[in-house]
């Protein structure tokens, strides 16, 4: 049965979803959780120059937050949990999420998924694909609670 749960985090409605379920398997199997936040330079790469403060501090403090107030809710289920969070990526987010996963020694990976169709998939693309087609474990993806739903 599963033993170390990876959980990849963004504070997102939807990541939190996937956090919840695995909370609810690590306390079935006597898990732990590792929470993954990866800084993803990539969407403000482009526009470096023009900024004059500090934006991959800013993405650091925020990753920062968002794992300690995720750790905390794990901690408080009474489960093990380490978190990790990446320097700024230059490639993709799912290659630090399978990284993580084989340093972690993960025997499941668990993440929320928006389940983007159509153009929406095509324009924004999706981690959650990536991470599902690279991952050497299993992979549960949960859905957002839109999708889950019928809706958008």
């Amino acid at each position: 049965m599963y033993k170390r749960i990876l959980v990849p985090v963004d504070g997102s409605p939807t990541s939190t979803r996937g956090l919840d379920e695995a909370m609810r398997l690590a306390k079935l199997t006597g898990a732990a959780i590792r929470l993954v936040h990866a800084i993803d330079q990539l969407p403000y790469a482009a526009g470096l120059g023009t900024y004059t403060f500090d934006v991959f501090g800013m993405l650091k403090e925020g990753g920062e937050k968002i794992l300690q107030e995720m750790k905390a809710r794990v901690a408080a289920g009474g489960i093990d949990v380490t978190t990790y969070l990446s320097e700024p990526v230059a490639g993709r987010v799912c290659d630090v999420v399978i990284d993580q996963a084989k340093e972690f020694g993960a025997d499941l990976i668990v993440l929320g998924t928006h389940g983007r169709r159509g153009v929406g998939r095509m324009l924004v693309g999706s981690d959650a694909e990536q991470v599902l087609r690279l991952a050497t474990v299993p992979v549960l993806l949960v859905r957002s609670p839109e999708t889950a739903s019928g809706g958008a």
